[in-house]
């Protein structure tokens, strides 16, 4: 409950317009200083477990040993772990690709489902809970690549998870 909490919180600074990025190019120590706030930590762990969720618990730890394995003792960049990641997967998702839309995009996207008899069809688009006048830019260009899980009826609620990546504005 209390890590829903925070999350919660971090989201609401992040729907914000001032918000920031959880990665981003910095030029002076202040910048690194400013970066590493509440959103950045809570957004950032929100986002590996959605990434774990979506790898399975077993191709995400792979990922996170070869992480740690190939950058043990030395530096790394945020990309380091995608592409760890990306080794795991084999080509079959692009780790890096999917998690840029997250990591250099502020705020997070709100997703509208619609259903009309058997088919479903989704859309993305910003979520912004207060514009700000002031701090308003335009978001149009926004993208996420969001991964989305679901079931039918024909599920026995067993190994019958579906997966779908929305990486365009609707789908």
């Amino acid at each position: 409950e209390d890590f829903l909490t925070l999350i919660f919180k971090a989201m609401m600074k992040d729907t914000l317009n001032s918000s920031h990025p959880v990665s981003s190019a910095v030029q002076s120590s202040e910048q690194i200083e400013e970066m590493f706030d509440t959103l950045s930590y809570i957004k950032g762990a929100s986002l590996l477990l959605m990434l774990k969720h979506y790898l399975t618990k077993d191709v995400f730890q792979a990922g996170i040993e070869v992480y740690l394995h190939n950058h043990n003792y030395g530096t790394a960049q945020s990309d380091d772990l995608w592409d760890s990641m990306n080794e795991i997967t084999n080509g079959t998702l692009d780790v890096k690709k999917m998690m840029k839309t997250w990591t250099v995009h502020k705020g997070f996207p709100l997703v509208t489902v619609v259903r009309k008899g058997k088919i479903i069809s989704v859309q993305q688009e910003k979520f912004l809970y207060r514009v700000e006048p002031e701090n308003w830019t335009s978001d149009a260009s926004y993208l996420w690549h969001i991964p989305l899980t679901y079931i039918t009826n024909r599920c026995n609620f067993t190994h019958c998870i579906n997966a779908y990546l929305l990486d365009r504005k609707s789908g």
